[in-house]
């Protein structure tokens, strides 16, 4: 009268005989043999059971499955052979009629088998194989729900199947790998599974994100909504966005992740009234500011989705579930007068007293996270991410020591999913592997020629841009602006180059390096052509045929020395008159050096400079970032502001010029004793 028996983990390396007498007749229907030492000599006396309905065997010793013990298992509907040394599944699995689901994951199969011929067939899993083509019929299963082809290196699939198969409801295949622009190690790795429960409904989710934020920054995530779809899916959409943005308001580890569940808590809307899920985050980010480069792992975790992390060979946990067990929350709850069942669960509804969602259990029922941080050591090998069915099914350390010796993160994942199922978990399962390969040298990997790495967020560091003039051939335009060698040293966000700043230099990338001495002057020109000539260049503002740029420069003076007077040139664009020099010979106004707006920002974003010399240099306070295309302009003219002279009014200004340089030649003939705070001129 056995109908079921699970002998999942037990080292069993041969299997008694289906019955002790020819009289009697075995009427097992579920046969759970995953994890043990079987052989293929194991598969003959599977044919004393007839009657079989479920029949798994994964992560065995079988290298084949003889096709006439196949044929004779014709009331089979879902076996799983995942984990063996299988090169092929026999075609006499088509007497199988019943057969709905066939999992061969994690195997050597070369050619694909004939169980697009089942017209029950729902579930096929081949992934982490060597399969090299595909062959279907000409018409689909009318059944068939998922088809997991991923992990199957040397798969090629044309146009024509592949249309074919995206008519599947869940089709995996890899995607194209874009590989490292950056051109350093992979230092992390990811695999991920998911499974539905008995009910084939899908209550979990994962995320994965091996460059979060475009920097050398991953972000993975587990969600499980126990009985609910809607909660893991607004997680798995949402959380990511919303990290992201936290990250630009700090850069603590526990206040970023505390906020993004915070925050995620109040997105879940009326979804998170009655409903709700359990989260684990994991967060892996470089440090540019720490001279050692290291990388620092965090994990953040409600409800009973955990993360465990393998060092040296030992589970290290980083993840806490808060339930009534708990002293500290116990007693917090009682605080707020919530009812506790007998089976521990509040208001009758969650043993989790720390979760996202369930809203009108507030406050007994709160979204705050366990957050933990810890630097990744090259003795770190990989950290695993998963719901609640698979803890439930596994302790850490058998997960840890299952799929220590997986080479691959994805075959990894799978094991430890079919593990979980083989030991009876009926619930939604999802498990993300993360591989690690840190090494002394990945510390640094993000330097490239001693600029430092991108920091953590969207927008990138600033770099330091010099655009030298070059003669008028390398520019590629005529020469109508001044014949005065110019040179811009500036400090440019990446982020703001392309909508904020424009070149008209070259097309050529500048050269990245500080110039010593470096004098500025503004960069204006006009190319001669018409505004319908050339394609518009993205983030470069024209005003008719010129085209203006917009640089930030912060100058810092250096000691006191005498300056040369700069000769006032002439263009057909005009004359470039600078208003930022000091006058040789006369003194410092004592309030300018001692008050004044010296290392003060300025209404448009720039910073005083402190001393006299025309350097160069990054100043320690970046100008804000303006949400218009152009810095807020100053209310009053600024002093080291430049004017461009109309060509209609140069007579005017030389002659006003001319007798602005007499007055000065007088002044210094007789000095005074006491200099005006003020000039009015006709400027």
């Amino acid at each position: 009268s056995l109908r079921f028996l699970n002998a999942s983990a037990n080292r069993l390396e041969t299997l008694p005989p289906a019955t002790l007498s020819e009289e009697t007749h075995s009427i097992l229907q579920e046969l759970y043999l995953t994890n043990n030492n079987l052989t293929d000599k194991c598969v003959p006396l599977l044919t004393g059971h007839p009657h079989l309905k479920i029949l798994h065997m994964a992560y065995n010793r079988l290298q084949s499955f003889p096709a006439s013990k196949m044929a004779k298992l014709e009331e089979l509907e879902e076996i799983d052979i995942s984990g063996n040394k299988l090169k092929a599944i026999p075609t006499t699995i088509m007497n199988c009629r019943r057969m709905h689901t066939v999992i061969a994951h994690s195997n050597c199969i070369e050619v694909f088998p004939e169980v697009m011929q089942l017209s029950e067939i729902k579930c096929v899993d081949l992934s982490c194989n060597e399969l090299s083509e595909v062959t279907l019929p000409e018409n689909l299963p009318p059944k068939l729900q998922e088809l997991d082809l991923t992990g199957n290196p040397r798969l090629a699939l044309d146009h024509k199947t592949l249309e074919l198969l995206n008519n599947i409801r869940c089709f995996k295949i890899d995607q194209p790998s874009a590989g490292d622009a950056s051109g350093a190690p992979a230092v992390w790795s990811h695999g991920y599974t998911e499974a539905s429960g008995v009910k084939n409904k899908l209550c979990v989710a994962a995320l994965s994100a091996n460059n979060f934020c475009d920097n050398r920054e991953a972000l993975y995530g587990v969600f499980d909504g126990d009985r609910n779809v809607e909660v893991p899916y607004l997680l798995q959409c949402t959380m990511s966005d919303i990290l992201a943005e936290e990250l630009q308001k700090t850069k603590n580890e526990e206040e970023y992740m505390i906020n993004t569940f915070i925050v995620m808590q109040r997105k879940l809307g009326t979804a998170g009234q009655k409903l709700g899920g359990s989260a684990v985050l994991c967060h892996i980010k470089h440090d540019p500011m720490d001279p050692g480069g290291c990388f620092t792992l965090t994990s953040a975790n409600v409800g009973k989705c955990q993360t465990v992390l393998c060092r040296n060979g030992k589970p290290l946990p980083l993840s806490r579930c808060y339930v009534m067990s708990c002293e500290e929350e116990l007693k917090r709850i009682k605080q707020h007068k919530a009812i506790i069942t007998e089976d521990g669960k509040v208001n009758g509804v969650t043993d989790s007293t720390r979760i996202l969602g369930y809203t009108f259990l507030h406050p007994s029922v709160v979204p705050r996270p366990h957050v933990q941080s810890i630097t990744l050591t090259p003795q770190d090998e990989f950290f695993i991410l998963g719901s609640k069915g698979l803890w439930d099914s596994l302790s850490m350390d058998e997960a840890v020591e299952a799929v220590r010796n997986v080479p691959d993160a994805l075959a990894a994942a799978k094991k430890l999913c079919t593990l979980a199922q083989s030991y009876g978990c009926n619930d939604s399962i999802s498990a993300v592997v993360v591989q690690l390969n840190v090494t002394e040298d990945s510390f640094c990997c993000c330097e490239l020629n001693g600029v430092p790495p991108p920091s953590p967020g969207i927008f990138p560091q600033s770099v330091n841009v010099v655009i030298k003039d070059r003669p008028t051939d390398a520019l590629g335009m005529p020469s109508s602006s001044s014949g005065m060698a110019s040179e811009i040293s500036s400090e440019i966000s990446t982020s703001e180059m392309s909508s904020e700043v424009g070149s008209t230099a070259s097309d050529e990338p500048p050269q990245v390096a500080m110039n010593e001495n470096s004098q500025a002057y503004p960069a204006f020109s006009d190319n001669g052509l018409d505004s319908d000539d050339e394609e518009p260049i993205e983030g470069v503002f024209t005003n008719g045929s010129r085209v203006e740029v917009e640089v930030d420069i912060h100058c810092s003076r250096a000691k006191e020395k005498q300056l040369l007077q700069v000769p006032v040139e002439t263009s057909d664009e005009g004359i470039v008159i600078s208003a930022n020099e000091d006058e040789p010979g006369l003194p410092r106004k004592a309030e300018y050096s001692a008050t004044g707006t010296i290392g003060r920002r300025r209404g448009n974003g720039s910073v005083a400079p402190q001393e006299r010399s025309q350097k160069i240099e990054v100043a320690t306070d970046a100008p804000l970032r303006k949400t218009g295309g152009y810095f807020a302009a100053p209310a009053q003219p600024d002093p080291d502001d430049q004017f461009i002279i109309p060509p209609e009014l140069e007579e005017e200004v030389k002659e006003i010029m001319k007798q602005h340089q007499e007055q000065q030649q007088q002044q210094r003939q007789y000095p005074m004793d006491h200099l005006a705070d003020y000039y009015d001129t006709p400027l």
